[in-house]
């Protein structure tokens, strides 16, 4: 690995976790390279909290200047977009329409800098009741949208410049073990009420509950990582925090089950080695942890992976995945190469009756 990349990976340390950096360890830095990667894995604003806690060098003041001028618009884009998810909630309750935010906005209160977390999409979590509702109230505020995907249940919007997302189901199309345990967690959430709260000024927007939430935003990365171009460390960052944050609440053993039932243990602790072994994650916060050669060697593979990011990750994924995880990529090969699994074709069947 290189300097530019240590330097990079010291100074996300920094950021996810408001601790001191130092970077004279790694000679002379490239902050152009840096900033680069921090564009390219989506966490532009970790990095840029990172180099204020640098005590061992002098950053140089025209990136000091380039990385504040980045958080500025991190910043005003936040504020914009909660404030959109403000009125977009609003509106719908007062159609009777009752949504979880997923991801995105809500797990960035978990960071110590929520303006400094780069959002995406939209991305709202419905009961099948709500989602049809839902279409019909937000297709024609929509200036255009994706094609709705039956098996997962989501279809995509285009509203005020905003990407906003539908999800009827959190479903991968990994295998059926996957989507069986995730349609389970889903029932314990809108038939549980297993949930949680942010108060996003002034309006109340319901989140998953966090033991429900760590399934899901692992299982959702864990999705791209296998079928979709691969995984960023935001979503890894995102993990942690959300684990860190709710440390003392979460339900281990639940947790375990959930995901011993699912088939994802071995993915599980590779990704739990990569954040202990290089995110620094307290390992007291983070389960199943096992400090063993194995998976220090996937958590490696699993970085390189990510680090060489763009296209390259597009072109090589299911042969550098392969690598990493070669019983999984069996296991999920129909997921994966043809985007079907036996919970999928057993719908239809059934439909057709």
């Amino acid at each position: 690995m290189s300097n530019n990349q240590q330097a990079f990976l010291e100074l996300v340390r920094a950021g996810l976790w408001e601790k001191e950096a130092h970077l004279s360890p790694y000679g002379e830095i490239n902050y152009a390279e840096v900033l680069r990667l921090a564009e390219e894995q989506v966490i532009v604003g970790l990095v840029a909290s990172g180099l204020e806690h640098v005590v061992d060098v002098k950053i140089p003041q025209v990136w000091a200047l380039q990385f504040a001028g980045e958080t500025i618009q991190l910043e005003q884009r936040n504020k914009a977009m909660n404030q959109f998810i403000a009125d977009l909630v609003a509106k719908m309750r007062d159609a009777d329409i009752y949504t979880l935010l997923v991801k995105g906005q809500g797990i960035a209160q978990c960071y110590e800098r929520p303006q400094w977390r780069a959002s995406g999409d939209v991305d709202l979590f419905l009961s099948v009741e709500n989602f049809e509702k839902a279409k019909s109230l937000l297709s024609p505020l929509s200036s255009g949208n994706k094609p709705e995907c039956n098996y997962s249940k989501e279809i995509g919007y285009y509203i005020n410049s905003w990407s906003v997302e539908l999800h009827g189901t959190q479903r991968t199309g990994l295998s059926s073990s996957v989507d069986t345990e995730l349609d389970s967690v889903q029932r314990t959430l809108f038939y549980g009420g297993n949930l949680r709260s942010w108060n996003n000024g002034g309006t109340t927007v319901f989140l998953p509950a966090a033991d429900e939430d760590v399934f899901l935003v692992f299982t959702h990365f864990i999705k791209h990582f296998y079928k979709e171009g691969g995984v960023t460390l935001r979503q890894m960052c995102d993990w942690c925090r959300l684990l860190y944050t709710y440390k003392d609440t979460i339900d281990f053993k639940l947790l375990e089950q959930r995901i011993k039932r699912s088939g994802l243990l071995c993915e599980w602790r590779a990704f739990v080695a990569l954040a202990v072994d290089t995110l620094e994650m307290p390992k007291e916060a983070m389960p199943l942890y096992i400090d063993a050669e194995k998976w220090e060697k996937k958590a490696e593979r699993i970085l390189t992976f990510i680090m060489k990011g763009g296209e390259w990750r597009k072109v090589h994924d299911t042969i550098a995945v392969g690598k990493i995880f070669p019983m999984s990529v069996l296991k999920f090969a129909p997921g994966i190469l043809l985007n079907v699994n036996w919970l999928k074709i057993k719908e239809r069947v059934f439909q057709k009756k």
